[in-house]
């Protein structure tokens, strides 16, 4: 099935435009014009991108992409008026995988929505997830490289499938304790434990250095798009 879109953006015309273009690439789409609208949508429909314009009515921007990260990883691409570096920086550090001003060229936009697509990873409707060398079959819960299949901990195998739906997200260790470790009072450095031993076992696979470490700030599985 044609991955679906949630565009989310309060100017009907825009939003149309975002629209007509996604769909003459194959893309599905549903629209929201407000922010509880989208995150209505969101947690319905579960899309496979986001479309997110910030300043939208009863909720906006900023809240719909803390809450969308507070759920999941759904890539989402920002497209803003906001054309301030700070803008950016904020959007980047909640989450947001890409960054688009307005005005803007829809074909870029389309471009751009599949780069993030491909970044996302390769996550097929038979729940396997590719990402670079490394293959995660999320039903069998297995782990394979060229090398074979990967022995990982219930704890270990989380981190890697949390972290490989977006593999050039950077995640805090207070993210991955929440989406790995529901529940469990541990501190968020025995994530980086968990981190290195998980890292060790993809070096001895034959896939050195991931996941990669992002000094002040945490972990991203994967940097090469």
């Amino acid at each position: 099935m044609n991955p679906l879109a949630l565009i989310a953006e309060d100017d009907k015309d825009i939003a149309e435009i975002i629209r007509a273009y996604l769909e003459r690439e194959g893309f599905r789409t549903v629209q929201a014009s407000d922010g509880r609208t989208a995150l209505d949508i969101h947690l319905a429909l579960k899309p496979d991108i986001l479309l997110l314009d910030i300043s939208m009515p009863l909720v906006d921007g900023w809240g719909v992409l803390s809450e969308v990260r507070r759920r999941g990883n759904t890539p989402v691409v920002v497209i803003t008026a906001l054309d301030q570096d700070i803008d950016k920086l904020q959007a980047l550090r909640i989450g947001a995988d890409d960054y688009v001003v307005k005005p803007f060229n829809p074909v870029e936009v389309v471009a751009r929505v599949k780069a993030v697509l491909r970044r996302s990873g390769d996550y097929g409707a038979n729940g396997v997830l590719r990402v670079g060398p490394v293959e995660i079959d999320t039903n069998a819960h297995l782990v394979r490289t060229e090398r074979g299949e990967v022995a990982l901990t219930l704890t270990e195998f989380r981190l890697l499938t949390h972290m490989a739906r977006t593999p050039t997200r950077v995640f805090s260790r207070g993210e991955l304790l929440d989406a790995c470790m529901p529940g469990s009072d541990a501190l968020d450095r025995t994530v980086d434990s968990h981190v290195s031993k998980l890292r060790r076992k993809l070096d001895q696979a034959g896939v050195p250095e991931m996941p990669e470490g992002v000094r002040g700030v945490g972990y991203r599985l994967w940097s090469r798009g």
